[in-house]
């Protein structure tokens, strides 16, 4: 359904179009497919990652391997995203700007998902020093200029709208419905959606390590007021808090605050570790263009 949707988008319209498509290191037929089609029609481009490297790295392999002078139209091959929008990307796009982003108006997941995905964003949004837009996900058009600086950026851990809004230029959202997956389940588990919020708020938030700061000093003022009433219990009215219960309180208290700063700080030095490996950040199995392979 996907090729047969991006072939009707490309018979109709006036605009050069190459489409890059990925395979992230697939367990069914899906490589086959590719290469089948990047050898059989010119317009296709194939890219078949070595393994599952992930969503966003797969997304990086698609927007470095891309060919477009012009722009770049990043979009999921689920159909969620429907491509015969690229028109009204474009128009923005000629009316000055360099970053078409969809903004989501209506989603078709679950409760679960929609509720999370809501407050996300939201909460993200408050606590960044990037101005990264409510709703909006990878799909987007995006100019050659903005291309070539997301190319030049070597995050490990990538969050590629966060990387979009930092780039800056002059950016739009266009508002869009939505759709239910055309085929098959989501292969985003929740934990890999967790890590993706990880490394938008780590990565484009300074809040982690600054509440921990004053998590510390709200602990310690805590334990203050506590000393000074025991303090004061005892020189003016002869009486001391008995020491088991206060003693369980303040060591639970601070071996909480304790773990919150080395979890906090662990991710951090977590990024740092295998942002200095300097691994290349996919690696290209096989490349298919033009019906010839490179």
């Amino acid at each position: 359904m996907l090729v047969q949707r991006l072939n009707a988008l490309m018979d109709t319209s006036p605009l050069a179009i190459e489409v890059v498509l990925i395979d992230d290191g697939s367990g069914d037929d899906t490589a086959s497919r590719i290469r089948q089609l990047a050898l059989t029609d010119s317009r296709y481009h194939g890219v078949l990652l070595s393994r599952n490297h992930g969503h966003q790295l797969a997304l990086t392999a698609g927007i470095a391997a891309a060919r477009g002078t012009e722009a770049i139209f990043v979009i999921d091959g689920d159909l969620q995203d429907p491509p015969e929008l690229l028109p009204d990307f474009y128009r923005l796009l000629q009316e000055g700007n360099d970053v078409v982003y969809a903004v989501r108006k209506k989603r078709k997941e679950g409760v679960v998902k929609r509720m999370g995905y809501y407050w996300f964003y939201r909460i993200l949004r408050s606590i960044s020093y990037v101005d990264i837009p409510l709703d909006s996900g990878d799909f987007a058009l995006v100019s050659r200029r903005v291309v070539d600086v997301l190319n030049k950026m070597p995050e490990e851990s990538r969050y590629l709208r966060g990387m979009r809004s930092w780039i800056g230029f002059k950016q739009v959202g266009l508002e869009y419905e939505r759709d239910a997956r055309a085929a098959g389940e989501s292969k985003y588990s929740f934990k890999q959606l967790f890590q993706l919020a990880y490394n938008g708020i780590f990565n484009f938030s300074e809040f982690p390590i600054k509440f921990m700061s004053k998590t510390g000093a709200v602990a310690i003022t805590i334990s203050l007021i506590y000393f000074l009433i025991v303090v004061a219990k005892k020189l003016f009215f002869t009486q001391v808090i008995e020491g088991f219960t206060a003693l369980l309180f303040v060591i639970i208290l601070f071996s909480g605050v304790q773990l919150l700063a080395l979890g906090i700080i662990g991710e951090y030095v977590l990024r740092i570790f295998f942002q200095s490996k300097n691994r290349p950040l996919f690696i290209v199995k096989e490349e298919i263009v033009n019906r010839e392979y490179i």
